[in-house]
């Protein structure tokens, strides 16, 4: 990874992510998987807010799906989502 905004997203996510699940350790399978994620995005974007959003809605899916590819596709679907809304405001 290396861009500052992709590893200061994952950085964020599995942070807060420990917060919320005491008991994860810091070297679960879901931190390669949700750096994996980040890295392998199909974007030029670096842009930290989608970023963490992307990150945020990885590791939610993934907990909740317990499914790496099935997570994947769910937040690629919120960022679809983030990136639409981005655009269809409009500019000041």
């Amino acid at each position: 990874m290396s861009s500052q905004a992709r590893e200061g997203a994952c950085a964020f996510a599995w942070r807060n992510h420990l917060l919320l699940h005491s008991g994860i350790s810091e070297n679960d399978n879901r931190r390669s998987a949700l750096y994996r994620y980040i890295a392998e995005l199909r974007t030029t974007e670096e842009d930290f807010d989608l970023l963490q959003v992307a990150a945020v809605a990885h590791l939610k899916k993934l907990d909740e799906l317990h499914d790496g590819q099935c997570a994947r596709l769910a937040a690629d679907q919120v960022l679809a989502e983030c990136l639409e809304a981005r655009n269809a405001k409009p500019e000041r």
